[in-house]
C-alpha cells in the first residue's frame, strides 16, 4: 500500500484514538469526579469503544506497515540504532503500556465501580495515563518527518 495512504488512515486513526480520550480525560473525568459518578464514564465508553478500539487497530497495523516500509522489522525494535528505529521502539514500549493499562482497567478497576468508589480516583489514573501516552505518541510520530529522535 502507498505509504501516504498509510500514513492518512494512521493520522486519522490518531485523532480519533487521542482526541476520544482527551474528551474523557478533560470533558468527562472531572465531572465523573465531582459527582462521584463512575455511569459518565462507562456510558462515554461504551458509545466510544467501538470506534475506539478500531482505530486503534488501524494505528497498530498502519503502524508496523510503515515502520517496514522504512526497513524497521522486528529484528530492528529496540535496537536504538538510528533516529527512526528509537521512534519506533519507543511507541512499541508505550504501546505495551497502553496495553497493560486496559487490562488492569478491565480486570481490576470496571468490575469494581460500582460497588468500590474509591476505584474511581484509580480509573481516573488510568484514563489520564492512557491520554498521556497516546499523546506522547502523537509527538513522537511527528518526529518521523524530520527524521526521528
Amino acid at each position: 500500500m502507498h505509504h501516504h495512504l498509510l500514513l492518512i488512515l494512521h493520522l486519522i486513526s490518531a485523532a480519533i484514538w487521542v482526541g476520544g480520550h482527551l474528551c474523557l480525560a478533560v470533558g468527562i473525568l472531572p465531572g465523573a469526579l465531582k459527582k462521584k459518578d463512575y455511569t459518565l464514564i462507562t456510558q462515554f465508553e461504551k458509545r466510544y469503544e467501538p470506534i475506539g478500539m478500531s482505530s486503534l487497530v488501524v494505528l497498530v497495523v498502519t503502524g508496523m506497515w510503515m515502520a517496514l516500509q522504512f526497513g524497521i522489522g522486528p529484528g530492528r525494535w529496540f535496537s536504538f540504532s538510528n533516529p527512526l528505529e528509537r521512534v519506533v521502539s519507543v511507541k512499541i514500549i508505550l504501546l505495551l503500556a497502553t496495553v497493560l493499562f486496559a487490562i488492569s482497567a478491565q480486570t481490576r478497576v470496571i468490575p469494581h465501580l460500582a460497588t468500590r468508589p474509591k476505584k474511581l480516583y484509580e480509573m481516573a489514573f488510568h484514563i489520564i495515563g492512557v491520554t498521556t501516552i497516546g499523546v506522547a505518541m502523537l509527538i513522537l510520530g511527528s518526529f518521523v518527518r524530520y527524521g526521528g529522535i
